[in-house]
């Protein structure tokens, strides 16, 4: 196989690209050139949204594109048309961001959409991604597009900084505050699993939209915040937390406590986040590793880029002030 992969030198991308060179697939790596391609590949630079910024592109053919890119919907028409009568199938790793929210838990593929357009520019995350569906159906066709709708991802490489965060933290030990129940279900999808099955189903010529995650439940915050300290090897206390006194202090879920989202006090945002139905994607193969392989994975990630993940500029920063953290250790129960 003959493999064209935008992006390709990060999170989502890389181990696309170091999955397709096991196969021993031919692989060609088009970026920016901010960060190095792995070895093996045919390497091409170009900013897409620059002037003649997809110069690099202009010849060549492959069987699949996969392509990440999450910013401006008209980077992905003009790509994708430039493309169109050289590459057999368009893969576009999108995201579950595009369901109009918030989606009720449960919900499939035929859920409603935000609206989004091929043409725009700087749009919001949601009409970006749909919007890049949207440019890739236009150019490709629906039976040559194949939409993977992720829906949180973990893993190694990751450049949004939740797990890290959780990782981090938690190896400075002492109390942490961990927000309750233990038993709150988590649902995720590791990013070499999402690679794994978008190689697969790119092969198989699957079409479509399918959503990405875990199974609903395929781990709990309990579980996942106990194997960041058998990873860490750290002293770290955790400091189970009721939801309402998170909330009351005014904690953020997801974004100050990163994955986290309570399930009985914001249902409707649980449900949207962890309760994603992914029968179609199962049904076409996904598999997804265990929650202690993606938290040890990701620890010895970190621990070989100097303990601090690199940070996406272009999203917020997640994790809990200190201050709020202290308050809150201070103005609970002792456990």
């Amino acid at each position: 196989m003959r493999l064209l992969v935008l992006g390709g030198t990060e999170f989502a991308g890389r181990p696309v690209v170091e999955g397709a060179l096991a196969r021993g697939w031919q692989v060609t790596v088009f970026h920016r050139g901010r960060h190095a391609a792995p070895d093996g590949v045919t390497d091409l630079i170009g900013d897409r949204l620059a002037p003649g910024g997809l110069a690099a592109l202009a010849d060549g053919t492959w069987d699949v594109v996969v392509d990440t890119w999450s910013a401006a919907p008209s980077a992905v028409r003009d790509t994708a048309r430039l493309l169109a009568d050289r590459v057999g199938r368009y893969v576009y790793v999108s995201s579950c961001s595009v369901y109009a929210w918030p989606p009720a838990a449960g919900y499939d593929e035929s859920a409603p959409l935000v609206e989004g357009s091929p043409e725009a520019g700087d749009v919001p995350y949601a009409e970006a991604k749909r919007g890049g569906e949207l440019a890739v159906l236009d150019a490709f066709g629906a039976s040559r597009s194949l939409l993977v709708r992720s829906g949180l991802i973990l893993g190694p490489w990751e450049n949004v900084g939740r797990l890290p965060w959780w990782l981090e933290r938690i190896a400075r030990g002492g109390d942490v505050v961990a927000p309750g129940p233990r038993e709150t279900p988590l649902q995720y999808v590791d990013v070499r699993d999402l690679a794994e099955w978008t190689l697969d189903a790119a092969e198989a010529g699957l079409e479509g939209p399918y959503n990405l995650a875990s199974e609903p439940g395929h781990t709990t915050i309990g579980e996942l915040l106990e194997e960041c300290v058998a990873a860490t090897g750290s002293s770290a206390r955790l400091r189970w937390t009721p939801a309402d006194v998170v909330l009351s202090a005014g904690a953020e879920p997801w974004s100050q406590l990163p994955i986290w989202i309570p399930a009985d006090e914001l249902p409707d945002m649980h449900g949207a986040l962890h309760g994603i139905g992914v029968s179609r994607a199962l049904a076409a193969g996904l598999r997804c590793r265990p929650v202690r392989e993606t938290v040890r994975d990701t620890w010895a990630w970190l621990r070989s880029v100097g303990g601090s993940a690199p940070l996406r500029p272009d999203r917020p920063q997640v994790g809990l002030p200190p201050a709020l953290e202290s308050a809150l250790l201070e103005g609970r129960p002792g456990v």
